[in-house]
């Protein structure tokens, strides 16, 4: 689920505590979380609601200048969502990329995560080569990244994010760059 930057700043606030979505079938789930640019957003209920039942109350906590605005917003095919969320906090990767200490248990689950990713995969070595592949080329296109692997350039970028959720990347506007927990583990932790 995209939210523009001004709506996330906004929700952060507390004024804005709503979102409408029309969908198919939801990208969201009652109890979730979110990721965002402003950190992580708790999503309290999904609920499918009729066009009608919409008021000028759900447009202002959702952000819109008017229910005739959210309307429009919402014009389309599928079922309308009305999704309550708030802002949960930072997102806790940020704390794990600066994390450099390791004792020997943590390290060992660490590694054997990465054991893991390179067995899934059938590479070894994988996660090692593409820590230090990010490493030497921060903000590097990821399909020139996937290229130098031989990787299709979806599958790479899955894989980046499971060593993203292990606090080992971090996303840029273009590319990834290694956090400090990442260089750490590429020098031999």
């Amino acid at each position: 689920m995209l939210i523009r930057k001004p709506v996330l700043e906004k929700i952060v606030a507390g004024e804005v505590t709503l979102a409408f979505r029309r969908w198919k079938r939801p990208t969201v789930r009652s109890g979730g979380r979110l990721r965002t640019a402003v950190g992580e957003l708790a999503i309290h209920d999904v609920s499918i609601v009729a066009p009608e039942s919409l008021t000028a109350d759900d447009a202002r906590a959702a952000g819109h200048a008017s229910l005739d605005a959210l309307r429009k917003e919402l014009a389309g095919e599928g079922e309308i969502y009305r999704i309550s969320l708030s802002y949960a906090g930072a997102d806790g990767r940020a704390a794990l990329r600066e994390e450099t200490e390791f004792d020997e248990a943590q390290l060992a689950t660490l590694h054997g995560k990465l054991r893991r990713i390179d067995e899934r995969l059938e590479r070894p070595g994988w996660t090692r080569n593409t820590l230090r592949l990010i490493g030497e080329n921060p903000g590097r296109r990821a399909q020139e990244l996937a290229d130098l692997l031989g990787m299709e350039k979806a599958a790479f970028k899955t894989e980046v994010r499971r060593l993203k959720e292990l606090g080992l990347t971090e996303s840029l506007e273009t590319g990834y760059r290694l956090s400090p927990r990442g260089w750490k583990v590429l020098e031999g932790a």
